[in-house]
């Protein structure tokens, strides 16, 4: 497999508006257990937006993207189980995230939104930290550029994380993808996705000033805003 240019013309199975809706409804409710593994985004937790929060004033976050809307309701868990106050609206387009985001167990602390970034810019929404997890794979050059200055709109702070393309992550997510992926997109759509995703290299190339990129444990890369970000560091 070659890994060493991005495979931008990749479709995923999920992405598919004819996709087979079970599949993908079991693809939703397994990103719990894929994310808690690969994704990183307790340690993101800890280190990064736990220190903002605060047991007396809520703190707001906005996660685009949300999908199946477990890092949504981790945070909000985690801040709980902190006694921290968080606040959090996971919003995606899509229908199908929206309606599988509307069968889940309510939290009072995570409201879900069928909206886009763009939405909640031209309502004037505005919040503490904007997150996503494994959206930019998705998005081509200008798409990316869009989603950096919506979040650059809606709030002084953002973490967005996605894999990183390589190798190793490609060897390693192939055979323990298989052993969730019964009757779901994971496996084929985690294999496609490391082939759609950047390397920390390739976004560092092109994000605006304010912005950052660090490579982050395991296989990840981070594109980070905050007030005292001076551009990408390579």
């Amino acid at each position: 497999m070659d890994l060493s240019r991005r495979d931008a013309e990749l479709t995923e199975l999920m992405d598919d508006p004819d996709c087979d809706p079970v599949a993908l409804e079991r693809t939703y409710a397994r990103f719990a257990l894929v994310n808690r593994v690969v994704a990183g985004w307790r340690g993101v937790y800890r280190s990064r937006i736990r220190p903002l929060l605060s047991a007396s004033r809520e703190t707001s976050l906005a996660d685009l993207g949300s999908g199946g809307g477990d890092v949504p309701l981790a945070l909000a868990r985690w801040a709980r189980r902190d006694g921290l106050r968080l606040r959090v609206v996971g919003l995606d387009p899509d229908p199908r995230a929206a309606a599988f985001t509307r069968s889940l167990p309510a939290d009072p602390d995570v409201e879900f939104l069928r909206a886009s970034s763009a939405d909640l810019v031209a309502d004037g929404r505005r919040f503490d930290l904007v997150t996503s997890n494994h959206v930019l794979h998705h998005l081509d050059e200008a798409a990316i550029d869009g989603l950096l200055a919506d979040s650059a709109a809606l709030a002084p702070r953002a973490i967005h994380s996605d894999i990183a393309r390589g190798r190793f992550a490609y060897a390693a997510y192939g055979p323990l993808s298989r052993l969730v992926a019964d009757g779901s997109f994971v496996h084929v759509d985690g294999l496609r996705s490391i082939r759609r995703s950047w390397t920390p290299v390739e976004l560092a190339l092109r994000v605006p000033a304010g912005w950052r990129v660090e490579g982050a444990v395991p296989f990840r890369v981070l594109v980070v805003r905050d007030p005292a970000a001076r551009g990408a560091v390579r």
